[in-house]
């Protein structure tokens, strides 16, 4: 019974080791890249080791910065807000790989401006 006991106890805590730390591991760094659509510029945000998401996006139609904000969860989905000045999204998805993309609309100023993105991880030499 004892053993059993111990084996069991054994499985769950090697199946209680996986977190989402773990997995998210591939996404933690610097990501930069460029977008377009009815504006265009440049990006860049950090990935913490918890998912949270920070950084910014400069227009060069109005030569303003934009900044982001949000979250990626395990599965590598981007889910942040434009913030300061903008009023807007910044969705998409980050690959194991270093490879990114998605989409984004700004509502301020208006009109709204929305597009794609693309980009990857920045690779520490």
């Amino acid at each position: 019974m004892k053993k059993l006991f111990l084996l069991l106890l054994t499985i769950f805590s090697l199946i209680g080791c996986s977190s989402n730390d773990e997995t998210l591991y591939d996404y933690i760094g610097t990501w930069s890249g460029t977008y377009e659509g009815s504006d265009k510029g440049v990006w860049n945000f950090v990935v913490a080791s918890d998912g949270k998401v920070t950084g910014t996006m400069h227009s060069e139609t109005n030569n303003e910065n934009y900044n982001i904000s949000g979250f990626l969860n395990s599965s590598g989905q981007l889910t942040a807000d434009l913030v300061l000045p903008a009023d807007g999204k910044f969705t998409g998805t980050l690959d194991v790989e270093g490879k990114g993309s998605g989409n984004w609309t700004n509502e301020s100023p208006n009109p709204v401006r929305s597009g794609t993105w693309k980009g990857e991880i920045n690779k520490t030499k």
